[in-house]
């Protein structure tokens, strides 16, 4: 029997969609106010997902408090209340869009699960504005 169980982050947030290879105006066309030079900010909300077997000796599918501590070491201390674009590594080259982190925060996760682990990562940019990305 295969079951998800969900673990719910925050983080805090600035970046800038732009392209260095394109004009200003060309940015600004693309990507509105969200490629304002002086950057902008979001409160991110995080929902890692993970699917397994229900284990019969511990009636889990991950310890939960295993999965807390994985996403506060690999994406909270890593991403909150920083400049994307110029303190992340992953996003000196990357369009910090929210379906770039998706992908980026999945595989800073999934190197640090079991194997018979399935991971779906929801990245909500807004509370309206949000991505899903499952590998």
């Amino acid at each position: 029997m295969r079951v998800t169980i969900s673990r719910k982050a925050h983080f805090n947030a600035a970046h800038r969609l732009f392209r260095k290879d394109w004009s200003d105006a060309q940015n600004i066309s693309v990507f509105g106010k969200c490629s304002n030079p002086h950057y902008h900010g979001h409160n991110y909300e995080l929902i890692a997902h993970i699917t397994g077997e229900i284990d019969p000796e511990t009636g889990y599918v991950m310890d939960m408090k295993v999965l807390k501590d994985l996403i506060k070491e690999k994406i909270e201390d890593e991403f909150d209340h920083k400049n994307l674009n110029e303190e992340v590594p992953e996003f000196i080259d990357l369009i910090p869009t929210a379906e770039n982190m998706a992908v980026v925060i999945y595989q800073k996760l999934i190197p640090h699960l079991n194997d018979k682990h399935d991971l779906s990562v929801t990245l909500y940019e807004t509370p309206r504005n949000y991505v899903t990305f499952s590998g």
